[in-house]
């Protein structure tokens, strides 16, 4: 099981130099506390809530401030850039890291890509084309393509990456359709919507089988599944999992302007943590009689509305999100515990998101620390 961090640049007290700072040194101490890879979101527009909008300036700094640790674009969004500009910046960071990179690409979401003046309806085609030119670019010789988005004539491309054939790709996704797609063309999953590995499980399954019959899209097949989640370690455990349990709640905030435009997100986010815990059933029926709904021996959100499942949502403690492997949180013996969880879904690495808006820069390094004191070695030992 590889562990890794993702970085939004989260600032909603700290100015832009601060934010900078503190993630350059956040980086540099999980490389050598241990962990496997750094991935770095490309967002735009999201004042307050992300700050990284061209992840390959960062990793120009961390390719000479980190010996080992990987530098993964978390990811590229497609549909913004020419694919040449992608496969350039792409391969550069790959030199410059010693052939450290990990190359995770999609699409966003529709509030930003309006931002960028593109249609939503667009950017599954777009990211599409663009993904199946990008290998081709980085193979020697003379590349062209003639295409719906995007034409090049024949032309020399430099520089190719350092790992050969290419670095491995991986999708943004969401959604099942996204996690066939990804292995009909032989393409990792990094699963972004912090859901229980429970379930998770049965579509990872369905990923590896049909990942072996891939068709792929770049010179080799890519059968990796990322699950990303939020994750906090300290010595006071039940004070972990509720910092971790805040940063959850409020990365996945109703004022969000990322999310406004997502229907039943609550109803989804609910479902994928587990369902309903059996101590707040009881509660929930008397929710759904007070809106009108009759109530049923199991409570089904799928005929409640937003306000039940957001009011939900508030609910599910800590302690549950923690026991189901949604928050990977307390003190180490809980960490490995809930690591374990995900291990025996099938998961290949585990994405943590420490750095928030919640938690604050002293205490992401002390997080960092005890992960890589007690809890990397434990999971390097048992592995042996």
């Amino acid at each position: 099981m590889r562990l890794s961090l993702a970085f939004e640049m989260q600032r909603p007290v700290l100015d832009d130099h601060a934010v900078i700072e503190d993630t350059l040194a956040q980086c540099v101490l999980a490389d050598e506390m241990g962990f496997d890879a750094v991935w770095f979101v490309e967002h735009h527009f999201l004042t307050s809530f992300s700050m990284s909008p061209c992840p390959e300036v960062i990793f120009g700094a961390l390719s000479r401030l980190t010996k080992r640790i990987r530098l993964g674009f978390g990811v590229v969004i497609l549909p913004y850039h020419h694919p040449v500009r992608v496969a350039e910046r792409v391969a550069m960071v790959d030199h410059m890291s010693g052939g450290r990179v990990e190359f995770g690409t999609g699409r966003s979401a529709p509030y930003e890509q309006t931002g960028m003046g593109i249609d939503p309806r667009d950017t599954r085609a777009m990211w599409e084309e663009s993904l199946r030119m990008i290998p081709r670019i980085w193979e020697d010789g003379l590349f062209s393509w003639q295409g719906k988005y995007w034409s090049v004539p024949p032309r020399d491309v430099r520089p190719k990456p350092l790992q050969r054939p290419h670095p491995r790709i991986w999708v943004a996704a969401l959604q099942p359709a996204t996690y066939q797609l990804a292995a009909e063309l032989g393409i990792g999953v990094m699963a972004l919507s912090v859901a229980s590995p429970s379930y998770l499980a049965p579509h990872i399954k369905a990923y590896k089988e049909r990942v072996r019959r891939a068709t792929p899209v770049g010179k080799v097949v890519n059968d990796q599944w990322l699950s990303a989640t939020m994750a906090f370690c300290d010595r006071d455990a039940k004070a972990a999992r509720e910092l971790a349990a805040k940063s959850l709640r409020t990365f996945f905030g109703p004022d969000r302007p990322y999310l406004k435009d997502q229907t039943h997100l609550y109803e989804q986010l609910v479902e994928s943590w587990g369902g309903v815990p059996e101590h707040l059933k009881a509660n929930f029926a008397r929710y759904l009689k007070a809106e009108g709904v009759a109530a049923a021996p199991e409570v089904d959100l799928s005929g409640g509305s937003g306000q039940i499942a957001s009011a939900l949502w508030n609910q599910i403690d800590a302690d549950t999100l923690v026991e189901r492997g949604v928050l990977v949180a307390g003190d180490p013996d809980d960490c490995l515990r809930s690591i374990a969880i995900h291990e025996e879904a099938g998961v290949d690495e585990l994405q943590f998101l420490m750095a928030t808006e919640t938690i604050a820069h002293d205490r992401v390094m002390s997080s960092i620390e005890m992960f890589g004191k007690y809890v990397i070695p434990e999971l390097k030992r048992r592995s042996a």
